[in-house]
């Protein structure tokens, strides 16, 4: 039973991931990631694959060994940040457009202060 939990959650998160690599303002690594663990605990196949791939094997292993963000994903995440400040300060009214504000400060801080890895 927890390995079709796990084996579904991980298929979902690799789904919003997918989701992520069109829609600017939801991040596609860490689903990805995510789905990594799952998969780690469900199908040792598919994470296989997914450590294989290409674009996001690099990220999960340098997650995975070191904890790292690469510089390029700290700043695409700070951009996606203030895009999403940015549309709500302009389409929400208060104090919902605190939300991103506070989010931004809190994962911004959070992700700048990992370690950066190769990738």
């Amino acid at each position: 039973m927890k390995r079709h939990f796990y084996l579904v959650a991980g298929w979902a998160s690799l789904g919003l991931g997918a989701i992520g690599a069109v829609l600017p303002l939801l991040p596609t690594v860490p689903f990805v990631i995510l789905a990594a663990f799952c998969f780690a605990r469900s199908s040792p196949r598919l994470e296989a694959w997914l450590l294989a791939h290409p674009v996001f094997g690099p990220h999960i292993v340098a997650w995975r060994d070191h904890g790292a963000v690469s510089r390029k994903g700290k700043v695409a995440a700070t951009v996606a940040f203030a895009a999403s400040i940015l549309l709500a300060l302009v389409l929400a009214p208060w104090p919902w457009m605190m939300a991103p504000i506070i989010a931004a400060a809190v994962g911004g801080s959070w992700i700048w202060t990992r370690p950066e890895g190769a990738t």
